[in-house]
């Protein structure tokens, strides 16, 4: 094994309706990423996945990425960051390049990727992400790595994800106030794909509902590939709120058991675990009835034979996995990262699954490009912990 100091940084940051989460990984080009480190800040300034203030959201990224840099001892330059909302569209395009030396090569997939991207979208959009979902060579379809193979012509089929332009430059607006680049831009349900769901599912078929605070995303993937995304403009806040106006609690203590606080300056309150319950069942369903009309809405639903799988912080919720399957009438399952090592507090909760999603997705993506340096100098070290507890106390 090489030397702690030649492992690769990659960083991944989930910019959600309720909280902002950095997390720092570390691997060697062909081993599972350790996670390191993580730092969690409330985020005020994000409303349904859109930046709706821009100085409280720089101010959530800042603190996330110092605590982040502080636990793994790194300085964090760049990070791949999540991005969610309605503003999201789904596209499915196809492109064709010539092989040019008649091998293909990395860069032939490349081009191919390009010539399918250059697709005509209104001048407010922009394409987000795209992804190949299968590639063809002079007529021989359904080839999954190209790389390597003789032929003239290469054609692929890809997916693509296009996003409001001022959405997505508010996004990185923020992130570059924090004094990072942004690698990459990943729509939330596709980074969590990356870390719940199996081959095998991707191969039967499955989709994967990520229940946000503000958000409930969708990936939909049939033999292999991702065939359908869309993000739905309601998540886990409105069942808190309805919590909050059902037993009239401020919404900050609604996430409470039985007893909770009343308005004002009224004593406590217990509640009957039954009126908290059907507060909260009413909104699951709403938002499990949504999805299913979205799922027929994509044409694959009688195509996701491995069934749903629920992530995201949402998906926690005490009854939800039973409840989706009465809705669905499929097979369900919580699904939490895969692939990685390290923290037990990220690695085995649904909650993370964006953030571990976003490091596995940058590592097979190139990697460090300068996302940091794994220990860095003790002098560095030693100045970032004096300027975090200078702002802190």
């Amino acid at each position: 094994m090489r030397p702690k100091n030649d492992k690769q940084l990659v960083v991944g940051l989930d910019i959600g309706t309720s909280k902002v989460v950095a997390i720092v990984g570390e691997y060697e080009p062909g081993e599972p990423i350790e996670v390191i480190g993580i730092g969690t800040h409330v985020s005020r300034g994000m409303k349904r996945g859109s930046v709706v203030d821009i100085e409280s959201t720089v101010h959530s990224i800042q603190r996330a990425v110092e605590e982040a840099e502080l636990m793994a001892g790194c300085d964090i330059r760049s990070v791949y960051a999540s991005i969610s909302g309605s503003h999201l569209e789904t596209k499915n395009s196809h492109g064709t390049a010539a092989i040019r030396d008649r091998e293909v090569t990395p860069g032939d997939l490349d081009q191919v990727l390009e010539a399918a991207s250059a697709v005509a979208i209104p001048a407010d959009r922009k394409v987000l992400y795209k992804e190949s979902q299968e590639y063809r060579i002079d007529g021989q379809d359904g080839i999954r790595s190209p790389v390597g193979m003789s032929g003239v012509r290469l054609e692929a089929s890809v997916h693509l994800v296009t996003g409001a332009a001022a959405a997505v430059q508010n996004i990185s607006k923020c992130i570059q106030r924090c004094g990072l680049s942004v690698d990459e831009l990943v729509p939330s349900a596709l980074a969590s794909a990356k870390s719940v769901l199996t081959d095998d599912e991707r191969e039967l078929g499955v989709c994967l509902v990520d229940i946000g605070a503000g958000t409930t995303d969708i990936a939909i993937y049939t033999q292999g590939s991702i065939r359908y995304t869309k993000s739905l403009p309601v998540g886990g806040d409105q069942v808190t709120n309805d919590i909050a106006y059902g037993v009239h609690t401020p919404t900050a203590h609604a996430e409470e058991t039985i007893q909770v606080p009343s308005v004002g300056d009224r004593p406590p309150r217990r509640l009957a675990r039954q009126s908290l319950a059907q507060s909260v069942q009413a909104r699951y369903e709403e938002i499990f009835e949504m999805v299913q009309d979205e799922l027929r809405r994509s044409g694959y639903e009688s195509l996701v034979a491995a069934g749903i799988v629920l992530t995201g912080g949402a998906s926690r919720m005490e009854g939800t996995l039973e409840l989706a399957e009465e809705i669905f009438h499929k097979m369900v399952r919580i699904g939490v990262p895969q692939h990685v090592s390290g923290l037990g507090e990220v690695v085995s909760s649904p909650l993370h699954s964006t953030g571990v999603g976003l490091l596995l997705h940058g590592a097979r993506a190139g990697g460090m490009r300068s996302s940091g340096q794994v220990g860095g100098s003790v002098g560095g070290l030693l100045e970032k912990l004096r300027s975090w507890f200078t702002k802190n106390f």
